[in-house]
């Protein structure tokens, strides 16, 4: 009976390890880089990147997290899993969704906005540093997520 469950918890895991990986290369890797290299050649590569491929590969691995962990979460109420299973699933869905209003609503449209700015060193440099601010706050919540459905896959491997 709860082998569906099960499938998706594996499943929303292996997602979110990819999502969690992009997440922190981007926060560790990427976004200082612009320290190194200036604001403007930083917005050069990641209008390339982020608003190119970026936009078929971000939002598959975000949409995929958060509709693996509904459907964990549906999955576990209709099989009526015990709560040792059900908390952690729950709180990997709460925070998924946490994770996609946090993108949608501040961080994308603030990386979106660098391309009304694409010479201009001060205002790339703002936009950059609200990003940064908003990138840090969503890779804690991803971070937190990655934990949540790595807690709920345990219970199920006891």
């Amino acid at each position: 009976m709860a082998d569906f469950t099960f499938i998706l918890v594996i499943a929303a895991t292996a997602v979110h390890g990819i999502a969690i990986g992009a997440t922190l290369d981007q926060s560790i890797k990427q976004l200082p880089a612009r320290h190194r290299m200036g604001v403007v050649a930083y917005s050069a590569y990641s209008r390339a990147a982020d608003m190119g491929n970026g936009l078929i590969w971000y939002p598959i691995l975000g949409i995929s997290t958060v509709l693996l962990n509904i459907a964990a979460a549906l999955a576990a109420i209709f099989q009526n899993i015990d709560s040792t299973h059900a908390t952690p699933i729950f709180i990997a869905a709460v925070l998924s969704i946490l994770t996609m209003l946090i993108t949608g609503i501040r961080a994308a449209p603030i990386m979106w906005s660098q391309r009304r700015y694409t010479n201009d060193e001060q205002a790339l440099a703002a936009v950059f540093r609200r990003f940064e601010h908003w990138q840090t706050l969503r890779s804690l919540v991803e971070l937190l997520t990655f934990g949540a459905v790595l807690w709920a896959l345990v219970t199920f491997l006891r």
